[in-house]
């Protein structure tokens, strides 16, 4: 399977298209969705083309390609409005054996945080053998690195409203491999997990 890796849309129309339609230029299988979807939230400007009426219009097509989880701006109303489950406070997906565990991160943080590693907050993510990656969104920063477990953590960064000069952009998941992109699909960085 392709996964493509996106979080932090906070309801601009525009960012999900560009998205989407590097979901499909990339052929991508499903998409892992990390939260924050409809609202743009208290401590965001307005992201361009702010629609959160025309995201669900993109995103509930694809409801049976999607594993989602709840980031610190969904709440009950977007489920009611979306089709495809996103309250949890995390998801796993498992790969050729790989376990993909996925959380927004205001709640569950990465196993390890650094000088390098911005402090997000919440608990750690729960430690379950044979988890692979950790991916997590919040910040709107990209990050992927390797912690000292070997664990490979990523963030694909927001699609609309990136922070402390990030690109905008997303991740994509395949055969063991992780690959950060800007939202016009260039390669920004690789890892093998």
């Amino acid at each position: 399977m392709k996964y493509f890796i996106i979080s932090d849309i906070h309801g601009s129309a525009s960012a999900c298209e560009r998205a989407l339609n590097q979901f499909e230029k990339m052929k991508c299988d499903a998409v892992i969705l990390l939260g924050d979807v409809l609202y743009h939230g208290p401590r965001n400007p307005l992201p361009d083309a702010y629609e959160p009426k025309a995201v669900i219009e993109m995103l509930n097509p694809l409801a049976g390609k999607i594993f989602a989880c709840r980031g610190n701006c969904d709440s009950e109303v977007d489920q009611m409005v979306l089709k495809f489950p996103m309250l949890s406070d995390y998801t796993y997906v498992v790969d050729d054996g790989a376990r993909i565990f996925a959380s927004h991160g205001h709640v569950y943080s990465p196993a390890e945080e650094s000088e390098d590693i911005p402090v997000v907050g919440g608990s750690k993510i729960p430690q379950v053998t044979g988890t692979a990656v950790e991916l997590f969104g919040h910040i709107h920063v990209q990050l992927l690195y390797k912690n000292k477990a070997g664990i490979t953590v990523c963030n694909p960064g927001s699609v609309s409203l990136p922070k402390n000069d990030s690109p905008a952009g997303f991740a994509v998941y395949e055969n063991r491999g992780i690959t950060l992109y800007d939202i016009n699909g260039k390669e920004q960085k690789r890892l093998h997990v």
